[in-house]
């Protein structure tokens, strides 16, 4: 048996803010707006915010991203005020996450590539090759019948780090080699936690 995982920060998010969303995901629910059609907003907001990025707006990049991110849980919360029996949801929210991902970190990739710096371009596909991992290795682990959350660098770490570096593009760079490596340490750690849970039940 697995033991018990540290809360990550998203969970820690989640506890402190869970009053207000559950709040908000009821009045939502009871305005007739269905979880899904929050998910497909999010993304929408981010693919925005690609196309500025690309453009070299950071700033902006980051301000659209941060007022997406809200609905990041808000769709949950509106799901669990439906009652929602089935876990499509889940599986949307989860794929349209990736696609969120590959959004960002390929806007990154195409504008310094435009603008001729492929070292700082490679960095963002490290990054988005960590990012993509981490939260692989968690599915796969999943299928497994073993919940990895452990590593610093969840999903929620991972938007924060790179809103707060658009914001201020001077730390961008430094940002990029602490995603490039974080990421993919943690995407590492979560195999090595894997192997050595199933390991020990073989």
């Amino acid at each position: 048996m697995a033991k018990q995982q540290p809360l990550i920060f998203a969970d820690r998010m989640r506890a402190l803010t869970n009053g207000f969303v559950s709040r908000a995901g009821l009045a939502v629910h009871k305005m007739g707006i269905h979880p899904d059609w929050i998910t497909w907003a999010g993304l929408l907001i981010v693919a925005l915010a690609a196309w500025v990025i690309a453009n070299g707006q950071f700033q902006w990049g980051g301000v659209l991203l941060l007022l997406g991110v809200p609905l990041d849980a808000l769709d949950g919360a509106v799901a669990r005020a439906m009652q929602r029996k089935d876990k499509f949801g889940a599986v949307l929210d989860s794929t349209l996450d990736r696609y969120a991902d590959g959004l960002i970190f390929g806007a990154l990739c195409y504008h310094f590539a435009v603008q001729n710096q492929p070292g700082v371009m490679l960095l963002s596909l490290a990054s988005l090759t960590g990012a993509f991992t981490v939260s692989y290795v968690r599915a796969r682990a999943g299928e497994a019948g073993l919940s990895v959350k452990i590593g610093l660098f969840d999903r929620l770490v991972r938007l924060t780090v790179i809103i707060v570096a658009l914001l201020i593009p001077q730390i961008l760079v430094a940002a990029l080699w602490v995603m490039a490596i974080g990421t993919n340490f943690t995407a590492l750690q979560r195999l090595w936690y894997v192997y050595k849970n199933i390991i020990k039940e073989a």
